[in-house]
């Protein structure tokens, strides 16, 4: 017999061999709507965390703005380290990257400026969604992170994927790289 699951408020009645499921309280109820309202294949922020260069780089972080805009670090930790701070526009394409740590990377000294940089870009993020530019951003990040670039994005972001597929606009939807 296969083990079950026991889920609160679904019942099988055991007498009956391939008996349907029934419903029988209200958190049955929404744990169906729940599963039937989420399309199959659907990602979630917390599936956009992940390896990219086999334990030593990847993408973390992942979050949602409001207003199609996202957010998450890249890092980076063999032979040196680093963390680039993202925020993306997922309905323009654009995006600007920020190093906020670095250590045996290059020849600059040692500096992790992440967490002063999160609390900027919590900041600006904040604001009414007509203030905010990615001219802005940077300006309110100068002086803490560093190689500041406002760039188009080649990728749809998984975060993007995940919270705003109906921005996908050009882009190829989003696929999981190694």
């Amino acid at each position: 017999m296969p083990k079950t699951i026991p889920v609160p408020g679904l019942t099988r009645d055991p007498d009956k061999q391939g008996a349907r499921p029934r419903i029988t309280s209200g958190a049955g109820c929404l744990l169906m709507t729940l599963l039937l309202a989420t399309p199959a294949g659907a990602l979630t922020l917390d599936e956009c965390t992940r390896v990219t260069h086999v334990s030593h780089g990847g993408e973390a972080g992942h979050r949602d703005f409001g207003a199609g805009r996202v957010g998450y670090a890249t890092w980076w930790s063999q032979e040196g380290v680093f963390v680039d701070l993202t925020v993306a526009d997922c309905a323009s394409g654009e995006a600007l990257t920020t190093r906020t740590r670095e250590e045996r990377i290059s020849e600059r000294a040692p500096f992790d400026r992440t967490d002063a940089a999160l609390k900027l870009i919590e900041v600006e993020m904040s604001a009414a969604p007509a203030l905010f530019s990615f001219d802005r951003l940077a300006q309110a990040l100068k002086g803490t992170g560093r190689d500041i670039e406002i760039a188009a994005l080649t990728d749809e972001p998984c975060a993007c994927a995940a919270l705003y597929p109906e921005m996908r606009g050009d882009f190829a939807p989003y696929e999981a790289r190694p």
